[in-house]
């Protein structure tokens, strides 16, 4: 059962809610203090080992690439309790939209697996011969529910969005999930790095404004590849946390199946998938990491 250790109380917050990744807490102002820890989670699990400095990295990856984007999104301000700077923003409380918004460009994780049982990825049809990493040539919307903490997000098809949310409001999700990726992808590939996938969140103001939330096109979020070494047909390198999956899965000896909790990661992979992470946020940004 994944259990998570007890949010840190910050003078002036209201602690609300804890997930995977994130700690979020309410304002006196009634604003949202969003902190992003150093947990890792892989595989529904929240592990016992954290990675230093990742809540960092991902609240800086997510604010530089909000700045990229012509996109409203939730964050308020970056003035945040001395406690967790550099880890948390001042975001608004939007009403967010159940569903998982996963755009893929290339075939990998859960699309794999979907498509080599079915031929499809959330009811999308695809070409025949496609394997691990082939590049498609339109992204395409692959959403996902959204999990309680411990379970599984579960991709689904179009019409399951559509009958969750309304067609209109699913139609703006789909294109706006597309038009971001897109946006995303060019700008990655011109920093040397693929954005193979990516998922977004996103709420709605009171008066209707769709908002991006949450974090954005970050290694936890996406998976990234260096473009010089993309060659499908095999297990892509990444800058995400596919190190340490493939680490639990290959090399740890722990069974998936066995409802035991994963092992703690060696020191050596917590260094490398640390290393990646920043790596990423360098690379794509152009910003040294000061930690």
């Amino acid at each position: 059962m994944t259990t998570l250790p007890q949010a840190p109380e910050i003078p002036g917050a209201k602690h609300l809610h804890s997930g995977k990744v994130r700690d979020l807490y309410e304002l006196e102002s009634g604003d949202l203090l969003m902190v992003a820890t150093d947990r890792m989670s892989a595989f529904d699990w929240v592990l016992e080992s954290v990675i230093p400095d990742k809540g960092k990295v991902l609240t800086a990856m997510s604010l530089w690439w909000f700045e990229q984007l012509d996109v409203p999104n939730h964050i308020i301000s970056t003035d945040v309790p001395a406690e967790v700077a550099g880890r948390a923003v001042v975001c608004e409380k939007l009403a967010i939209y159940p569903v998982e918004c996963v755009a893929r460009g290339y075939l990998s994780g859960t699309g794999l697996v979907d498509y080599n049982a079915t031929g499809a990825v959330c009811g999308i049809p695809l070409p025949g011969g496609l394997v691990e990493g082939s590049r498609f040539d339109t992204p395409i919307f692959t959403p996902a529910t959204k999990a309680e903490l411990g379970e599984h997000d579960e991709n689904v098809s179009y019409d399951v969005v559509v009958a969750t949310v309304g067609a209109d409001t699913a139609a703006v999700l789909r294109d706006t999930t597309l038009e971001i990726y897109t946006t995303a992808r060019a700008m990655a590939e011109e920093r040397g790095i693929i954005l193979a996938d990516t998922k977004f969140e996103f709420g709605a103001r009171a008066d209707g404004t769709l908002v991006l939330a949450d974090e954005v096109l970050t290694p936890d979020s996406s998976r990234f590849w260096p473009a010089d070494q993309w060659a499908p047909g095999k297990q892509q390198p990444s800058y995400d946390k596919q190190i340490v999956r493939d680490w639990l899965q290959f090399e740890s000896g722990w069974d998936r199946t066995s409802g035991e909790a994963p092992p703690p990661l060696t020191d050596e992979v917590v260094e490398r998938t640390r290393s990646s992470y920043i790596a990423a946020y360098e690379q794509l940004t152009g910003r040294k990491f000061e930690g």
